[in-house]
Order: structure tokens, then sequence, then C-alpha cells
């Protein structure tokens, strides 16, 4: 295998080497209802470089001027990783991703094509001839811009075996110098895709030319299981997402994949470079950048992850640790704590409980998070750490937002008729409006329409309390829908009408972002 230079400039010829390819910006991003915007992208590439991740796949360049300016900006702030932008095999596509990374540090095009029957038949129309002259063409001309071209086989997991074989062959002969064979749509089990990885490699002649990766999607819940067997099967690279978010059911989650290397090293002898103590932080910013909650029971990375509520379980927990967990809740970014907050907490006390949290805000978000902290905490009793992570995640999706809401009064009853009167500030100009409607939920959205007039429809709404009691903040879920595009949101407050309102407004903030409308303004009646 030809030597591979990491970081600190050593060779990494060595077999138990795995590289972390994170496609979060790309792959994960396009979870319908997902999208960021460049700031939020910017920030999770930032930490990811920070966290060790070798390989950032920035976005698909040619996609739209976004993603153009989100591959341009990740390549000329990432320092440490290769920043990585997808490209179809078509000349055009493969000259947007070279001009996107012409600023990077470390650069790679990942250029694709479909190999299988059904693609190459019914989504491409082109005979396996034509497809082996465009691999030729398209890995050749990308290496014309970089020296590091990575290629995949899109659907490889349902190609013929014969055909994959000659296009990895000459997609290394051309210059790939990774080559990927993805799960495209989750189809696989792990005993063949570890054999499908042998198999090619064992019958490609200049296999050893190029590092080979697992690219896996969790349609049958198999993505991390998959990945962990092509690894056994010779594959040296790992395509993953944080939260495991991706189209359909979506990407194996790193963090999983992380730990599952971390903690079963006596059956899976590989490591990374990744600091599993960050994993905690990364999968909160993910999560509020991207309006996606992460399910309680997540591995690695769910609320309920390191907790305990069988009377059987805490026996054991306190006698010993090991007896429930097979990892700390440090080694994953999870610090315990005893520290209680409450409304005599001051400054630096709040600051401590968030960086615990996962948490480290700039100056101006910090003194926000920290005003509607004191305003829960004189309206709720007992300040829970899911009450602190509800309203700072609130915090990070409304700080870029320029519609905001700034008062509610909503007059709701048995008698009738039940009304909302909203105010909303519009870079930095107020604005107010009365509805009725058919509840104050209704009223509340009326009075939104009327100041934002649109033509999404509400596909969700949904309502939760974050914690338990009567006066726990409720957390209120909305997903809208115009013209094919959808986006999900989130608000919470301790008043779940307040919590209705800050959804529906940041879910019309990030539907904004996905018309492509800058000034929110232009959306405003009169």
């Amino acid at each position: 295998m030809t030597d591979v230079i990491d970081k600190s400039g050593e060779a990494l010829a060595g077999a138990n080497r795995i590289y972390i390819f994170d496609t979060t910006l790309r792959d994960g991003e396009q979870s319908p209802g997902a999208s960021m915007t460049l700031e939020e992208k910017l920030e999770v590439a930032e930490l990811l470089d920070a966290m060790g991740v070798d390989i950032i796949e920035a976005g698909f360049p040619i996609a739209s001027e976004g993603d153009f300016e989100a591959v341009t900006e990740v390549a000329r702030r990432v320092k440490r990783a290769t920043v990585a932008g997808l490209a179809r095999s078509s000349p055009k596509d493969i000259d947007r991703a070279g001009e996107a990374l012409r600023h990077a540090a470390r650069a790679r095009i990942h250029t694709f094509i479909s190999t299988s029957p059904l693609h190459m038949k019914f989504k491409l129309n082109k005979e396996p001839g034509e497809v082996l002259e465009m691999i030729a063409a398209s890995v050749t001309r990308a290496r014309n811009y970089v020296a590091d071209v990575e290629w995949s086989a899109e659907d490889g997991t349902r190609s013929d075996i014969d055909f994959l074989c000659r296009c990895v062959e000459l997609a290394i002969k051309a210059g790939a110098t990774t080559i990927n064979i993805p799960d495209t749509v989750g189809y696989t089990v792990p005993e063949d895709y570890r054999a499908l990885f042998e198999t090619v490699r064992a019958r490609v002649p200049n296999s050893d030319k190029a590092i080979f990766s697992v690219h896996c999607h969790d349609d049958l819940g198999l993505a991390v299981a998959n990945s962990l067997a092509g690894i056994k099967g010779g594959a040296r690279q790992v395509e993953c997402t944080i939260n495991g978010i991706g189209e359909r059911a979506g990407n194996a989650a790193l963090e999983e994949v992380v730990m599952a290397l971390k903690v079963r090293h006596d059956r899976l002898p590989f490591h990374t470079g990744v600091d599993a103590t960050m994993l905690t932080r990364a999968s909160k910013l993910v999560s509020a950048v991207s309006s996606f909650p992460v399910q309680y029971n997540k591995a690695i990375v769910g609320r309920n992850a390191f907790a305990h509520e069988s009377g059987i379980h805490q026996d054991g927990m306190l006698k010993h640790a090991g007896t429930y967990e097979i990892m700390t809740p440090e080694s994953v970014g999870v610090t315990k704590t005893s520290l209680v907050m409450g409304k005599h907490s001051g400054r630096h006390a709040f600051r401590e409980k968030l960086k615990e949290l996962g948490y480290e805000l700039g100056e101006n978000a910090f003194e926000d998070a920290f005003v509607r902290f004191k305003d829960l905490a004189d309206r709720k009793k007992i300040i829970y750490d899911e009450d602190l992570i509800a309203l700072v995640d609130d915090e990070i999706v409304h700080a870029h937002e320029r519609i905001k809401l700034v008062g509610l009064s909503v007059i709701a009853g048995t008698g009738g008729p039940q009304s909302a009167a909203l105010t909303i500030d519009v870079d930095g100009v107020s604005k107010t409006h009365q509805a009725a409607g058919n509840g104050p939920i209704d009223a509340i959205f009326n009075a939104i329409q009327a100041l934002v007039p649109n033509e999404a429809v509400l596909e969700l709404f949904q309502v939760h309390a974050v914690t338990q009691g009567t006066d726990a903040q409720a957390e209120v879920s909305v997903r809208l829908a115009e013209d094919g595009k959808m986006v999900t949101a989130h608000g919470a407050d301790p008043d779940t009408l307040v919590a209705a309102a800050r959804a529906y407004i940041a879910a019309l903030n990030k539907l904004m972002v996905k018309r492509g409308r800058h000034r929110p303004e232009e959306t405003l009646a009169g």
C-alpha cells in the first residue's frame, strides 16, 4: 500500500491505522430539513478538525453557489485535516471542485459514478464500456488539480464483481489514491461486505497502490456493523457522519465507529486519530445546527447512554461502574457533576456547567444564554442538565437568525375566541400583529403568517416536556414544507405557547435560507 503522510509528517504504512472521513457537511446535510448556514458549516468543520478527523467532505461544489462557497471557505479555514469536495464524473463537476479546493492546505477531489447494472441502465443510461471510459477520464482530470483523488463505485454492493474489479483497477491506474466501495442503499450484510473487500483487493493487481474505504447507509440498521466488517476485509478508511445523519436512514455514526474500535480493541485491533472526549460536544453542535434531535437511547451520545433508572442497575453501578458501563462517560466527553444550578448561581458557575455539558460559547452568546438561564431559574424550581441543553441549543440555533420573537400575548379559554398578539424583530425593526384562530396555537401561527407571508405547509407539530414536573420546559418541533423544500426546527420554553412560536419562527428562518433569500424583510407584508 502506498505510504500516506499523516499530519505529523510520519509515514502511516501500518496496517492498523483507520482514517476517519467525515461527510456530515455533505451527505449529512442532504438529510431532509438538515441544511446549515455557512457560519454553521464553518463551526462544525473547525470542531471536526480540532477533534482529529482525517478528511472533511465539505460539500458538493457544483450543486449550488452555497455549496461552492462552503467548500471554498472550509478549505481556507481547515489546517490539519484534508478537505474533500464531491464531484460526479463530468468535467464541469471536477473543474468546479478543483476551483473550490484551490486554497486548501490538503485537498482531495472525490469523484464517483454508478457501477451496478440497475444504476447504469436506469440512472446513467450508459453501457459498461462507457462507464469505464468515464472513470479513466474523470480520475485523470481530477489528478490535474490535486494529488489526492478518491474514486467511488456508487451502488458498489449491488455491482457485478467482475466489472467492479475492472473499474477499481482502472481508477487506480488513472491515479486514484483512495477507492471507496459504498453500500449506497444500505443493502449488504457484514459477512458479504467483508468478503467483497477481500475479493476486490485479492483480484485487482494494483490494489496495494490505494487505500480502500467503506461508506455505509443505515437502511437496515447495519451501517456501523457493515463498516467494521469492511475494516476486517481490508478497508482502512471509514466514511461516516456525526450522529449518523444523512439521506434516508442516515450513515454510519462516527461516534459509534470510533468507540467500537476503542472499546473492542481486543477484536478490532485498529486505531483512529480522533479525540473521543470531543464526541459529545460534536454531537450537540451538529444536533443544534441541523435541528435534528439525538434520540435518547442513541449509542455513545444519547441522553440515556450513561443513565440508569432500574434499581438492579443502580445497585450494580454503586458497587462497581463496570457492571453496566463498558466505557466511562468521561471517555466521550460527558462529565458527571454534583453542581446544582439555580437562580442564585453566578456567571462563573454557569460557564463551568456549560463546559461540562460540552458547550463553549462566545462572549455575546454566553451573555444571552445567561440572561435566559436567569429568567428560566426565576420561573422553575429545579434546573436539570436537560433544561440547560435545551436552552443553549435554542440559543445556538437562533444566534444567526434575523427574525426573532420579541413578545407574545395570548387569550385562550372555553369562552373564546382565542387570539394572539405577536411582536417580532426583523433586522432591528419591530413589527406587531394580532390574529384570531381555532385555539391559541392556530392564532399564534396565523399572526406569524400575517407578518411573514409564506406558502409553507405545516407537516409536523410536536410537543414534549424536556424534564419532569408541571413546571418543565416544553420543547416544540415544527416541520415546514414548501416547493419540495423541507425544514425542521425546535423551540424550548417553560411556556408551551412561547416554545411553539419560537419553533415556527426558527423553521421560517431555515426555509428562507433554503430559498436562497438573504433579506427576510423581502418576504414581509407591506
